[in-house]
């Protein structure tokens, strides 16, 4: 099993994910909830591709962390 760090942003209308980690995956949908899910077959699609590829899948060294700022 692979564990990889997603964003998912707000955009005009929709919203937009990405993984730090695996440059070039990303997903979109109506909702948060509609993203992630988006997320979670391009992630699967990705690493997919990159073993039907013969190349190593990365391991994730990303993080997320909110700071709170007065």
């Amino acid at each position: 099993m692979h564990r990889f760090l997603i964003v998912i942003e707000k955009a005009n209308g929709n919203y937009s994910s990405y993984s730090p980690d695996l440059p070039g995956c990303i997903a979109t949908g109506a909702s948060r909830e509609e993203t992630e899910l988006n997320m979670h077959e391009a992630i699967k699609m990705h690493i997919q591709g990159l073993i039907e590829d013969n190349l190593p899948i990365p391991e994730s060294t990303s993080f997320a962390e909110y700071l709170a700022v007065p």
